[in-house]
């Protein structure tokens, strides 16, 4: 029988906290039976939900703490106030002392880069961690990083960031050497900033067997899926991640108000239903919830703060599968075989929120 993957929830973190973490935990139970996990925050507040779930119940562990992390809280704010004691840090801590194979969070973006950073710290050759998602697109799915764990990079951190994601992919996708391309202005050689086109010129020349670079990719590529691996810096990730949960929002409303107005509108909805549902599940935001932060020594996930159940138990799913397939110590074996040292120290970075 397998070893069961542990999982350290911050039942504090996100918009509204246990209410949200408990039952998603519950959902991706029923999905993954083999998982145990432990629960940090409010004790009262975390069995009051569990009440509900006598099978979560079973195979969970509650640590208290009256700390939580707001979600408006500064990197530093949090560091200085929650480190040790905060439901969020504990859930860290606790894959740091080998308690918890991965730990989950909803909570404060910035806060929980900068205390998963200085928790486990950093891999050998990396400086920077990245925030990376399953992205669906319309020939299946794509990692997509650096969705905003720091601003800004230069070529070598692109690169790294290539290397780490291509290692997620080959766990979640299945894929053998995934297509990489940078995400740019334009697929000519000489569009883009200086940094983009050394890490085009830097991943041509360094040839890594456990990638292919494909090239630059358009924004519009990234939905089209011309690579299996997209690598962009924090800042422009973030607005990109977020533009395509706006543009999935603002469609839904426009059709549902489309429906409406005319009752041979409902028909034909009524008529094309099996293929409207199939289009709503392909593209719901839920469904891409959960974002890994690579370039750490232990697996954290970071779940987007205002999704409901269903979204977070699809981020505990992403963490599951991370620590199963065993994703550290295959982004540690690409490091080494394909060169340390990827990425110069720079400066302190900002967290985008």
């Amino acid at each position: 029988m397998p070893q069961k993957v542990r999982i350290a929830l911050d039942a504090m973190g996100g918009d509204v906290g246990a209410s949200v973490v408990i039952p998603g935990a519950a959902i991706s139970l029923i999905r993954h039976p083999d998982t145990e996990f432990l629960l940090f925050g409010d004790r009262a507040v975390i069995d009051a939900q569990l009440a509900k779930y006598p099978s979560l119940k079973a195979v969970s562990s509650v640590t208290h703490t009256d700390v939580a992390v707001s979600m408006h809280d500064k990197p530093s704010q949090a560091l200085r106030r929650g480190r040790k004691t905060s439901s969020m840090w504990l859930a860290i801590d606790a894959v740091k002392k080998g308690e918890a194979d991965v730990a989950v969070s909803a909570g404060n973006t910035g806060a929980l880069v900068a205390m998963a950073r200085f928790c486990l710290r950093m891999l050998p050759g990396i400086d920077r961690p990245a925030l990376a998602a399953i992205y669906p697109t319309i020939r299946g799915d794509s990692v997509v990083l650096d969705l905003g764990a720091t601003i800004g990079g230069d070529a070598r951190h692109l690169v790294a960031l290539a290397v780490m994601g291509s290692a997620m992919a080959s766990v979640v996708l299945n894929l053998e050497r995934p297509s990489v391309g940078l995400l740019n202005i334009g697929v000519e050689e000489m569009k883009g900033h200086e940094e983009i086109r050394e890490a085009a010129e830097l991943l041509r020349e360094m040839s890594l067997p456990q990638l292919n670079y494909t090239g630059f990719v358009e924004g519009d590529g990234i939905g089209r899926g011309d690579a299996d691996v997209i690598v962009t810096e924090g800042f422009s990730g973030n607005i990109a991640l977020k533009t395509a949960e706006g543009t999935f929002r603002q469609f839904s409303a426009v059709l549902r108000d489309s429906i409406s107005r005319h009752w041979l509108a409902r028909i034909g909805y009524l008529l094309s239903f099996q293929a409207f549902r199939a289009l709503r599940e392909k593209l719901d935001p839920r469904r891409a919830n959960g974002s890994v932060l690579l370039g750490l020594n232990g697996i954290v996930v970071k779940s987007h703060g205002g999704t409901d159940a269903d979204g977070f138990a699809y981020a505990v799913d992403v963490g599951y599968e991370m620590a199963r397939y065993d994703l550290l110590n295959k982004i540690n074996q690409m490091l080494n075989r394909e060169g340390g040292g990827l990425v110069p120290s720079p400066p302190t970075p900002e967290s985008v929120s």
